[in-house]
């Protein structure tokens, strides 16, 4: 009777060995410590059945018993303290991190309570100091570092499940997901899943478009020819951006810092450049989801509205002027037969001669008269005129 009397003392809360139990004919276990535990309430097929059933099997049910309760009980807390924590904190990744929280420390009881029923206690698994530190600085140590990583993200604030934030060292965007105390879980604007630990997280450039005021700042270059109407143009362009939805149209300065700025769309001369005259436009976007689609809204209507005005986009060019003063300059083609010149044209391998020259000598000869004076050279330099 030893299998089933183990298996409803542990379900009871009593610690029944192995040795020195022995079952009773009234249908109580009896101890050797003289303790005993009445059966007569079971049924006796019962009592059969649990004394044909072997000990790790009964463990084992104990444990998916214990594991199940753990879970339930875990769900149950989460439904009924959910709003309140919610409540408390007003923060989606505090309330997740104290629900998660509030799971682990039910599951930890769960697994405490499965050691006492395969018989292990607390003492078995301590671990010298020496080993300790040693699984915590080679094995563990990123885990705590991801771990002080989120600590200090849940404590700063820098974004929030929900915020449209965007890596700097990627120049992507993306939208945070999940916060917990290891890792960021965010989804790109190209629906691509990036998980990243919070340790890495910290020591990232995060621009975050949500932070308490959705409104952002956009500007925008066009580029006008310097014979347009630069006061048209500016009035078309400001026209473009405030008939949009998503642009705001006008109302009080936003404020960003101590400084405050207009809210409706303005444009202003931005630079005299090489190909003309550069505007900036500058507008608010309601929210910063679809920049791109906004821009791209913007210069359609501004291409539109100026149809049929007295502006015109510039473009890159050069204007080559020349006047009298610019001369003339013969051009030829070098791998062009002789043959085949243009008149006018002078030969490629002609080379240019002053006018007191005869035609140049291919060989490479310096005429005596072109040559330096020279006394030991012969011929009718000074010396032999004096002679």
């Amino acid at each position: 009777m030893v299998q089933w009397a183990r298996a409803l003392s542990g379900a009871v809360g009593q610690t029944a060995t192995p040795s020195g139990t022995t079952a009773t004919p009234s249908g109580t276990t009896a101890t050797a410590d003289g303790n005993t535990t009445d059966l007569s309430w079971l049924p006796d097929w019962i009592v059969r059945i649990l004394d044909a059933t072997p000990v790790p099997v009964i463990q084992l049910v104990q444990s998916l018993v214990v594991v199940a309760f753990a879970y339930l009980l875990s769900q149950l807390l989460v439904k009924l303290l959910g709003r309140r924590i919610a409540r408390r904190f007003r923060r989606p990744s505090l309330t997740r991190t104290a629900l998660r929280g509030i799971r682990g420390i039910v599951f930890l009881f769960a697994a405490l309570t499965i050691m006492g029923i395969y018989g292990y206690e607390l003492s078995d698994l301590t671990l010298s100091v020496a080993v300790f530190s040693a699984v915590i600085g080679v094995i563990l140590a990123p885990i705590v570092g991801s771990i002080v990583g989120g600590v200090f993200l849940l404590a700063d604030q820098p974004y929030e499940i929900g915020d449209m934030i965007e890596l700097a060292d990627r120049d992507q965007r993306a939208f945070v997901e999940d916060i917990t105390l290891r890792y960021t879980k965010v989804f790109t604007l190209d629906n691509t899943f990036i998980v990243i630990p919070n340790g890495t997280m910290r020591e990232r450039d995060v621009v975050n478009y949500s932070a308490e005021d959705t409104r952002t700042r956009q500007s925008l270059d066009i580029l006008i020819t310097y014979e347009s109407d630069v006061a048209r143009a500016r009035q078309l362009a400001e026209e473009a951006a405030r008939d949009l939805d998503d642009v705001v149209g006008g109302g009080p300065a936003i404020r960003v810092g101590a400084a405050r700025y207009p809210a409706g769309p303005t444009c202003y001369i931005d630079a005299f450049g090489d190909h003309g005259i550069n505007l900036r436009l500058r507008y608010w976007v309601e929210e910063p989801y679809w920049l791109l689609r906004v821009r791209s809204k913007i210069q359609t209507a501004f291409g539109e509205a100026v149809a049929d005005e007295d502006v015109e986009i510039a473009y890159p060019h050069q204007h080559l002027v020349f006047d009298e003063t610019s001369g003339e300059m013969q051009v030829g083609v070098a791998d062009r037969p002789s043959g085949q010149r243009p008149p006018g044209d002078p030969p490629t391998d002609d080379r240019p001669r002053r006018p007191d020259r005869g035609p140049a000598d291919t060989s490479g000869s310096v005429e005596p008269r072109d040559r330096p004076d020279d006394p030991s050279a012969g011929g009718d330099g000074p010396e032999d005129e004096r002679q």
